[in-house]
């Protein structure tokens, strides 16, 4: 039984034992406490019990707060732009105009939707060719007029279907990466969720990335690489410990700059997670607006730039035979 599943049964035990306690002279007062204090329990784990398969549950938590909830509760007038100018627009990716600390700002946000119906309409925050084109329209727009730009990253991934493919999906993720490095203005990244492969980085390549504790953030999703690796999705968890793709592997690595605490997760306090989310976020837009035109731009260059390692292989010259 997993450990969800399992705080649930402990849940309906107690609330059974409650409605019967009293009843007919009986005193279950004990085990109902006792029930309590394991429930109590199971339901905090400490950070460090906490692993990387665990987070990546924590980030697909279908209570999570989606990207929409973030847009209302940081910013003021909302308002949302929709199209990509060419084919047509991409629910999967919900952006516009809106207010910031009373200065106007672009909001780029993937969208996995809600409940069944919503999420099938947002294709579970899986972008088409047209999303990554309406992205760039709005990165544009934000360049023209001078508004700093703001992303929210929550996808498993781009859409792999056929479609999306003969509309050249791939290249419109290069031209969105590109496009975002470029730009001219403060950019501004939240990984909320799930930041899946390349999906994700098209709207990810930003001044400053900020990653939730409980938001993972990886080339592959871990059923994909056990897939590949193993012919056997059954081994995802194996495979998430390997792939480094927790917010804290991220920032050792250089990916992220900035992880945002949230505790058990932020389904459980939403208000104090978006509470340090939006301090974290004023406080790096007001040192990037302090940046020049070239000065910002040479920064993000240095920043990309300095992701990885590599080294040099020399091959060795044969000897002459004699």
């Amino acid at each position: 039984m997993s450990e969800e599943r399992t705080l649930k049964e402990l849940e309906k035990q107690i609330e059974r034992l409650k409605k019967l306690n009293s009843k007919n002279g009986l005193d279950l007062s004990q085990e109902i406490d006792n029930l309590t204090d394991k429930l109590a329990q199971r339901k905090e784990p400490t950070e460090e019990s906490l692993d990387d398969w665990d987070r990546v549950k924590l980030a697909r938590h279908p209570d999570r707060p989606d990207s929409k909830d973030y847009i209302n509760y940081l910013t003021e007038e909302f308002y949302s732009l929709r199209g990509d100018r060419l084919i047509g627009d991409d629910s999967a990716l919900e952006g516009g105009l809106a207010k910031y600390d009373g200065e106007t700002i672009v909001v780029i946000a993937q969208s996995k939707g809600g409940d069944a119906e919503q999420s099938q309409k947002t294709n579970f925050g899986m972008l088409r060719s047209e999303g990554y084109r309406k992205a760039r329209r709005l990165m544009k727009l934000g360049e023209k007029f001078g508004f700093p730009v703001l992303t929210l990253i929550d996808t498993p991934g781009a859409y792999p279907g056929k479609e999306a493919e003969e509309l050249n999906i791939g290249g419109m993720i290069a031209r969105s990466i590109s496009t975002m490095v470029s730009l001219e203005v403060p950019t501004l990244s939240l990984v909320i969720g799930e930041g899946g492969s390349g999906g994700a980085v098209a709207i990810g390549a930003a001044d400053r990335v900020l990653m939730l504790d409980n938001s993972i953030y990886s080339v592959i999703s871990p059923e994909g690489c056990a897939a590949i690796l193993w012919n056997d999705r059954e081994r995802a968890d194996e495979a998430a410990r390997a792939l480094k793709l927790t917010a804290e592997h991220a920032r050792e690595l250089g990916v992220v700059d900035e992880v945002i605490p949230e505790g058990k997760g932020a389904h459980e306090d939403f208000e104090t997670v978006a509470g340090n989310l939006d301090d974290s976020i004023s406080d790096h837009l007001k040192e990037l607006r302090d940046y020049d035109r070239e000065t910002l731009l040479a920064k993000r260059r240095e920043k990309y730039r300095s992701i990885g390692s590599f080294r040099k292989v020399v091959q060795k010259k044969k000897k002459k035979q004699e």
